[in-house]
């Protein structure tokens, strides 16, 4: 398969990408086409779809072996499945789909046809092989089942701020740092005396989390 794109967000490593695309609906990304598909008639029609599909590549999960089975996160990494029953990036071709808001399409001089859109779940600089239009009547079913995860309710965590310094960035980075936050980005095997990092944007944030509370302890500016 040819890739067709990269995209840009302000997730710079593995830890604390939302576990599926639109769990976090503002978070931002800039999908950058090469120089062999930035031609402006092949998106014709593409703006006026709300919604997309991206297929694109597990690129820091890509290994010559596959494993069957897998242990889902949302099982709390105790529990193998079946591989194809899950998002698992661990899988015979590293292909991840997810499904984002398509903001606005910008047409530029110097990188072609840019698109802006939100709720993505990507690593920055992640491969893309293709977009599609998600379409209402045929992608939505209101009625299917959601196997082990249907009764599984992923829980919200409370944020808590103590480092002034979270407050002198922008409200939009605020609300979207807290909103990934909440949704518990620790490994399966949490361990509530550690303190964990995450990168997100330009900063480098430290937290813990006791008793369902997951406070953020400094917000540094990377390097």
């Amino acid at each position: 398969m040819k890739i067709i794109a990269h995209i840009k967000t302000d997730f710079k490593e593995k830890f604390g990408i939302p576990r599926q695309s639109g769990l976090v609906e503002n978070t931002q990304g800039k999908i950058i086409f090469e120089k062999e598909y930035r031609v402006k008639e092949a998106f014709r029609g593409l703006e006026d779809f709300s919604h997309i599909w991206i297929l694109w590549q597990f690129s820091e999960a890509v290994r010559e072996n596959w494993s069957p089975t897998v242990r889902p996160p949302l099982l709390g990494g105790n529990k193998r499945v079946g591989v194809f029953a899950t998002r698992s990036p661990f899988r015979p071709n590293p292909i991840g789909l997810s499904c984002v808001k398509l903001d606005k399409i910008e047409y530029t001089k110097n990188d072609g046809p840019v698109l802006y859109v939100s709720g993505a779940d990507i690593l920055d600089g992640t491969p893309i092989y293709d977009i599609k239009p998600y379409i209402p009547y045929a992608d939505s079913h209101p009625d299917a089942i959601g196997g082990f995860t249907e009764n599984l309710n992923e829980r919200s965590l409370k944020v808590e701020v103590k480092d002034e310094r979270f407050y002198s960035i922008s409200e939009q980075k605020q609300e979207e740092i807290i909103k990934i936050l909440s949704h518990d980005p620790r490994p399966s095997y949490k361990d509530d005396s550690k303190t964990y990092g995450m990168k997100y944007n330009s900063y480098e944030i430290k937290f813990c989390v006791t008793d369902g509370i997951l406070t953020v302890t400094s917000l540094e500016f990377a390097d």
